[in-house]
């Protein structure tokens, strides 16, 4: 298995959810950390809890605007120099009937779970191509793997799908350059993001701590081996039965996960 201490790794998504569970087991792993949120004092939080701090850098970053992605990279450049490891787990989420959706909520999936994704590895994938290797993981969503796409969750789960197709071909695209690309397909995780859903027992959610751990997984595989895609998904997973239904009480502030 691959040494991943001192290895450079931008994490978006960073201070909430499964990213921040994301980033402690790096930074159990020794990784030199790139945080990336919107939210500075949740950044900064995190930071003091985790070991080595001078080897994490925090950048507030909002994945919707290209400056700001642009930004991202040059101060990962700027402090570390190099760039091993992107791990793409922004993500927001709109439960409604297609039809009663707002256009706003619609803007925000796209951004955020597909803009920012593809946007990121285009600006990584030139620093890696120039060092020899480099890995970038999305966390995409186990809704991928249904047909149709679960109620109230087309828009979002479409995205996802044309996410995966994009991070396929662009293995096939780079790993003649030492380029990985993983997919991570997780059920549906316990966080504050799904922690007002209906009609779910808490014991059929998945703990974030699952998702983290299939990241390390793809991480220290060997150098000629990519796990291009791993699910790992609820023993009884509430994407197919009970469907979610329509209205879910979540609150506003817990709408959007960076």
């Amino acid at each position: 298995m691959a040494d991943l201490k001192g290895k450079v790794c931008i994490v978006t998504g960073a201070s909430g959810g499964i990213g921040k569970v994301i980033v402690k087991a790096l930074a159990d792993q020794g990784l030199k950390l790139v945080l990336a949120s919107r939210r500075k004092q949740l950044l900064e939080e995190i930071k003091s809890g985790l070991p080595n701090p001078e080897d994490i850098l925090c950048v507030v970053c909002d994945v919707t605007k290209q400056a700001d992605l642009e930004n991202l990279i040059s101060k990962t450049l700027e402090k570390f120099k190099r760039i091993d490891v992107l791990v793409n787990g922004a993500g927001v989420s709109s439960q409604h009937p297609f039809y009663n959706q707002p256009l706003v909520d619609i803007e925000k999936i796209i951004y955020t779970n597909y803009f920012s994704y593809v946007m990121l590895s285009r600006l990584v994938v030139p620093q890696m191509k120039e060092q020899g290797g480099g890995h970038i993981v999305n966390i995409t969503s186990g809704s991928v793997m249904v047909d149709p796409p679960p109620r109230n969750f087309i828009v979002y789960t479409s995205l996802k799908v044309a996410l995966r197709a994009f991070a396929k071909g662009l293995f096939w695209e780079m790993r003649d350059f030492g380029i990985k690309v993983t997919s991570i397909f997780p059920g549906v995780t316990r966080t504050p993001l799904t922690g007002k859903l209906k009609d779910i027992a808490d014991e059929r959610l998945m703990d974030p701590e699952a998702v983290a751990d299939t990241v390390i997984f793809a991480l220290k595989q060997n150098e000629n081996v990519c796990p291009l895609e791993l699910a790992v998904i609820n023993q009884q997973t509430p994407w197919t039965k009970p469907v979610i239904p329509f209205k879910q009480d979540h609150p506003k502030e817990n709408k959007k996960e960076d």
